[in-house]
């Protein structure tokens, strides 16, 4: 398996997007943008974007030091050449979340072939959103920050990206991305705030990248294969979680996904697997998570496949995804609760081939608890808590 991810990241790098030095470069507020975060820059944007999109030279899109505002925006291709967008001042989105909210995204790009983001600070302002989220009101379906819809050979470097509405940052469909180096701050108790979410998607590698959400840091979804996380801090958040599978039947599994070098500090979850407990055809298999450690993590090592929230549409049912070669190794630290490793799987598909290797995990300075429904598996080495399979 780590064969195979090393090749798929090879193919990335050989196939990256670059720009010549001697290539144009379109400033924003050669468009008309105005710094200070009052004027809607988002025309000067879109203009900015066509210039560089259909450039037969490789282009910049260069947003200079400053506050530029954005309402919700499309930049679509496919354009002539690779496109690097440079940030180097901070883009805000409009200050009510109504503006933002019913559009499901706040700055989309769809089927963009070899392209930069690079740098730069996006601030959702999504608290106004989350007030209404947590008041019981009626709202709208809320914005993911930045997404990446049918892309291939993408590369996002450098970002912060502050109290998103929803998710921070989602790639979908799409095809070699290497997420570097990015920041995704929002506040604990914030709903939904997802720092990366990824579906659909082949040869994603997530490196060198901090997470303070209010849900998962790392969500993983249906149809993802090959996918590396190495050197990853998460807390507070959900910790990286795949699932929740078998949301629908007809869904496609999860595939030789990697976790590795990687913190959990104060999350919610650390290691999880989530799914539906009613039928699907989902699969979750070859799956490594390891060297990691756990500081103070509420489920440091996790698989609940009897996920089925206001019981609805689930109840009395297990779950179809197939879980299996799942292994589990060097992982260290503290739980916040007893149980720190909790196997709950399917009784009509148990997991198999689950392994564990060197596990020492403690809760109050004690050795924690371990459970383990409908798996079977091996573990070796040193084992706190006691394994269970």
């Amino acid at each position: 398996m780590a064969k195979a991810l090393l090749v798929s990241c090879v193919v990335f790098f050989v196939f990256a997007p670059s720009v010549s030095l001697s290539s144009p470069t379109y400033n924003v507020q050669s468009f008309g943008a105005k710094a200070g975060g009052v004027s809607d820059s988002t025309p000067a944007f879109l203009k900015a974007w066509a210039a560089a999109c259909g450039s037969v030279q490789s282009a910049t899109i260069y947003v200079p030091v400053g506050m530029f505002l954005l309402g919700p925006v499309e930049f679509r291709g496919p354009c002539k050449n690779n496109i690097n967008f440079q940030v180097d001042g901070t883009v805000v989105a409009p200050s009510d979340y109504l503006k933002l909210g019913s559009s499901g995204n706040w700055i989309l790009f769809v089927q963009v072939n070899g392209m930069t983001l690079a740098g730069g600070t996006f601030d959702g302002k999504g608290a106004g959103f989350w007030a209404c989220r947590t008041s019981g009101k009626s709202c709208p379906v809320g914005a993911r920050s930045i997404t990446f819809n049918w892309a291939n050979n993408v590369i996002v470097k450098g970002v912060t990206s502050l109290n998103s509405q929803i998710s921070h940052l989602v790639i979908n469909s799409c095809n070699n991305v290497m997420v570097r180096g990015v920041k995704l701050v929002a506040p604990a108790q914030s709903p939904n705030t997802d720092g990366i979410h990824v579906q659909l998607s082949t040869g994603v590698t997530i490196v060198g990248s901090s997470m303070k959400t209010g849900d998962d840091c790392i969500s993983i979804g249906a149809g993802t294969r090959n996918l590396w996380m190495e050197s990853i801090q998460c807390g507070p958040g959900h910790g990286v979680s795949i699932g929740s599978l078998a949301k629908e039947y007809n869904e496609d599994g999860v595939q030789n996904v990697t976790l590795t070098k990687s913190a959990f500090i104060g999350s919610d979850n650390g290691v999880r697997i989530k799914t539906w407990a009613r039928p699907s055809k989902a699969f979750v298999r070859g799956i490594t998570f390891q060297n990691l450690v756990m500081r103070n993590a509420k489920n440091p090592i996790i698989i609940d496949q009897n996920y089925c929230p206001d019981n609805q549409g689930c109840p009395g049912q297990s779950s179809g995804v197939k879980i299996s070669g799942v292994t589990y190794k060097n992982i260290q630290g503290t739980s916040a609760t007893p149980v720190a490793v909790e196997f709950d799987c399917s009784s009509s598909n148990p997991c198999s081939g689950i392994k564990l290797q060197d596990v020492k995990l403690t809760y109050m300075n004690k050795s924690a608890q371990a459970s383990c429904r409908h798996i079977d598996g091996t573990s070796s080495g040193l084992m706190v808590p006691e394994s269970c399979l």
